[in-house]
């Protein structure tokens, strides 16, 4: 089959590989969707830290945000899965530590993470072999596009919830990405008076489009009551910036990751009796992403920019827009075209 094999640092080549096969207990997908993330492009600047610590090495295949129907069963999955579209968490944790007994594999030590880490393959191929554990079926409402969207998705809900704002309270994202774009359509959908921050124009001005109560660039952000703050940015200064922002009593929920350290006075944390969340994966939170997509609350499709095929991939990675395409920040890819 086709694939887009990363073999080292800003090269990425669309390769003949052998097609996946389906061991016991899992299943073969035909990808249909897959989308891009910054994580992606972390890799292929070779800039991520599981490349400098063991957990991935060259070469590898990207794609942890992804959709397709399942076409292949292995030994002992049930019949129910063939023929059906789904996605598929990324976090596949070892099933039997006490972390994965206790639901939270997605922080399982000995985890792989699909097309990220453990030398486990992504999507980025026109199969995908995945243990069914890790399916989720999509309902005919939830089109390929949504459905590549609902692993982002995830993790920008379970930063919204763990925000724990109510309808009277405000709340403050950091970083108009794709993740803090889609964290404001979701607490908008519950009536949570929604502010963006960020530093390049054509985020701001895509963000001001979307309804939000306001979209502030960082320097000329109004002096309010932040009753949380969610740090969507790799900016290894913001975390302390929302610590420092956020209204005593209030809630941080940091879901971005520096490629530096970051620093934040616990002390801050301490006097103003904050509450701080730390968000990794979209995990527990996809069946619920699943549902408020399917019932249409939240549609972030028009998040999409473009549409390419394996060729772009590369170009994409290294931060050219593809030709025609729109303002939204998220590439998807379809190993069809």
């Amino acid at each position: 089959m086709r694939a887009v094999e990363l073999t080292k640092p800003y090269t990425c080549e669309v390769v003949e590989v052998a097609a996946p096969t389906a061991p016991s207990g899992f299943v073969v997908v035909d990808v249909q969707r897959v989308g891009l993330c910054g994580t992606d492009v972390e890799f292929f600047r070779g800039e991520m830290p599981y490349l400098h610590d063991g957990h991935a090495h060259f070469p590898l295949r990207l794609g942890h945000e992804w959709m397709g129907t399942v076409t292949t069963l292995g030994e002992g999955v049930d019949e129910r899965w063939l023929g059906r579209r789904v996605m598929g968490d990324t976090m596949l944790g070892c099933g039997v530590c006490r972390r994965c007994r206790a639901g939270h594999q997605h922080v399982c030590e000995r985890r792989s993470e699909v097309g990220v880490r453990g030398d486990f393959p992504g999507a980025l191929g026109e199969q995908l072999s995945v243990p069914a554990r890790s399916l989720h079926e999509l309902p005919d409402s939830v089109d390929d596009a949504l459905g590549a969207l609902v692993e982002p998705g995830g993790n920008a809900l379970r930063s919204v919830l763990g925000a724990a704002l109510t309808t009277d309270e405000r709340l403050l994202i950091i970083g108009p990405g794709t993740i803090g774009l889609l964290a404001g359509l979701f607490a908008a959908s519950q009536g949570v008076e929604v502010h963006l921050a960020g530093i390049t124009d054509a985020s701001i001005d895509f963000a001001r489009t979307l309804g939000f109560t306001g979209v502030w660039h960082f320097e000329d952000l109004p002096t309010l009551e932040w009753d949380a703050v969610i740090d969507a940015t790799s900016d290894a200064t913001s975390p302390a910036k929302a610590v420092e922002l956020v209204e005593p009593g209030g809630r941080v929920v940091f879901i971005g990751i520096g490629s530096t350290e970051s620093v934040i006075d616990s002390r801050q944390l301490t006097l103003k009796d904050v509450t701080a969340l730390g968000i990794l994966s979209a995990s527990p939170a996809l069946d619920e992403t699943i549902s408020i997509y399917a019932s249409g609350r939240v549609d972030p499709r028009g998040l999409i920019g473009a549409t390419v095929g394996f060729d772009e991939v590369g170009s994409v990675l290294a931060g050219q827009r593809p030709a025609g395409a729109g303002p939204g920040p998220k590439i998807q890819v379809d190993p069809r075209r």
